[in-house]
């Protein structure tokens, strides 16, 4: 009788932990518009910019109900093209992580950019700009340090992962919500005005982003997790702090970090701000790689070299 009883809760606990692990991810999720701040709170994006410009996508779709927006309803951008020729390198030195990269996406596929006109996509979103490779090298730390007082993230590239694709914040051009209000990829990306491909938020091509893996850093140094728990749950803006991570001890290729950032399905998506110290050698690395923007004449020549090879 003893061996059944403890047959019977080892079942259970098994069965609870296979349910914990197999949470689905919510449909609906509250649209983020509005929270910007000019400092660290939870489930806010702490903009450096918050003078915004009018513009990103023009329309609110039907994937909108009110204050809430669902995932599987908004439309996506199509075609599915692969970048044989993607690179991306991290290296360890002595104090530092140096990144080169040219910023197109590793055996992951993208969207056909500009967004053709016959492309149902183009009724709510109109992107212009074609997916085009970079030259960015730039170190971030090896050993990160909290930061006195967290930082502002720009509305430029703020971590990247480990497939090579950046990192944005959670805002389009307007100051929105970017995962809700943006029409995007099959990944859940698309390029901006320099050909800069990224993701505001998750991506379902991103290996581990549903999972307690690591799946990229931020440029303070510190590594961005997926959206689960050792034990399987979603994890919330309520489990994250100001800059949307947490204490955690965490170890990658020999390193230990204690604070980590944490993708949800919640808006920000990835971070609120900077928990560590920001190096400016880092960015203007980054602003040198990016150099000036280019010519609308030659970005139209590349789409159209990239949609005949696919």
């Amino acid at each position: 009788m003893k061996k059944l009883a403890l047959g019977v809760v080892w079942f259970t606990l098994l069965v609870a932990i296979s349910t914990q692990a197999d949470e689905p991810l919510a449909t609906t999720l509250p649209v983020g518009d509005g929270r910007v701040s000019d400092h660290p709170q939870v489930g806010y994006v702490y903009a450096c910019n918050r003078n915004f410009r009018v513009g990103g996508a023009r329309h609110v779709g039907a994937w909108f109900d009110g204050d809430t927006w669902n995932p599987l309803e908004k439309p996506q951008v199509q075609g599915r093209v692969m970048w044989p020729d993607a690179t991306f390198l991290v290296t360890q030195m002595q104090d530092r992580l140096s990144i080169k990269s040219n910023g197109l996406p590793i055996n992951q596929p993208t969207g056909i950019f500009p967004i053709a006109r016959d492309d149902p996509a183009y009724a709510f979103d109109t992107n212009p700009n074609p997916i085009s490779a970079q030259t960015l090298a730039f170190d971030i730390p090896l050993q990160p340090t909290p930061a006195v007082d967290s930082g502002c993230l720009s509305m430029g590239m703020i971590g990247f992962t480990q497939t090579g694709i950046a990192f944005y914040n959670a805002l389009d051009d307007a100051g929105r919500d970017a995962a809700a209000h943006e029409v995007q990829d099959l990944c859940d990306g698309h390029p901006q005005g320099k050909g800069q491909y990224h993701y505001h938020s998750s991506s379902p091509c991103l290996p581990g982003a549903e999972r307690n893996k690591p799946i990229g850093w931020a440029l303070d140094g510190y590594p961005i997790l997926g959206m689960r728990d050792e034990n399987g749950r979603l994890l919330k803006n309520a489990d994250l702090d100001r800059c949307h991570g947490r204490t955690e001890q965490v170890d990658i290729d020999g390193r230990r970090y204690d604070y980590v950032y944490r993708l949800t399905q919640e808006y920000p998506y990835t971070m609120g701000c900077f928990h560590g110290e920001l190096d400016p050698a880092t960015i203007q690395s980054i602003r040198r790689s990016m150099g000036p923007p280019r010519q609308s004449g030659n970005l139209k020549k590349g789409n159209r070299e990239q949609r005949r090879s696919n």
